[in-house]
């Protein structure tokens, strides 16, 4: 199992589980992070995300989120 962490006021774990075939889960859950990804996409909010998934906090799923603009941001800045 690979860890990826990353903190700001709160600690995002993402682990690359091979149970999940590689896909990168919400540490301590099956949950993939593509999930809440998908959610977002079709409408949903963060706080129904959770509610679908209460293994997963609100505080990880909106790290994830940060996460994700910080390598969005990154990727502008070195283009």
């Amino acid at each position: 199992m690979m860890t990826a962490c990353r903190s700001n006021h709160s600690r995002l774990c993402i682990a690359i589980r091979i149970y999940a075939g590689g896909t990168p889960v919400f540490c301590g859950t099956r949950v993939p992070v593509q999930s809440l990804f998908d959610y977002l996409e079709g409408g949903e909010t963060v706080d129904q995300f959770v509610d679908q998934f209460p293994s997963v906090s609100k505080e990880q799923a909106l790290a994830a989120l940060d996460l994700a603009r910080d390598s969005v941001l990154a990727s502008a800045r070195s283009a």
